[in-house]
């Protein structure tokens, strides 16, 4: 198994897991982090095929990285904003008619 393979499954992995997250958790922190997580995933899939023949790495793909993790970052520290303004709003952690946690 070469390394771009094992990369592209650790991926596939990591975004599966996220997408599990996003669904099943109704807490808006949580779902961040798993849309965080699958920024992740992404990110290492274009790192991991990031060649364009054996010997020469592609540097496109890895500025596209670097560039997507400042944008991560900040759509990250926007949503945290959301859902901290939410709370003081309404008292909720969720966008559930019932009262989270």
């Amino acid at each position: 198994m070469t390394p771009p393979v094992l990369y592209a499954l650790c991926a596939a992995a990591i975004f599966g897991i996220a997408v599990y997250g996003l669904l099943s958790r109704p807490h808006l922190v949580r779902r961040l982090l798993a849309l965080n997580m699958m920024g992740v995933a992404v990110f290492l899939l274009l790192v991991a095929f990031a060649r364009r023949d054996p010997e020469v790495t592609d540097p496109v793909p890895h500025a596209m990285v670097l560039t997507g993790i400042v944008i991560a970052v900040s759509a990250t520290a926007f949503g945290l904003a959301l859902v901290r303004r939410l709370y003081r709003d309404t008292g909720r952690t969720g966008l559930s008619e019932s009262r989270d946690p």
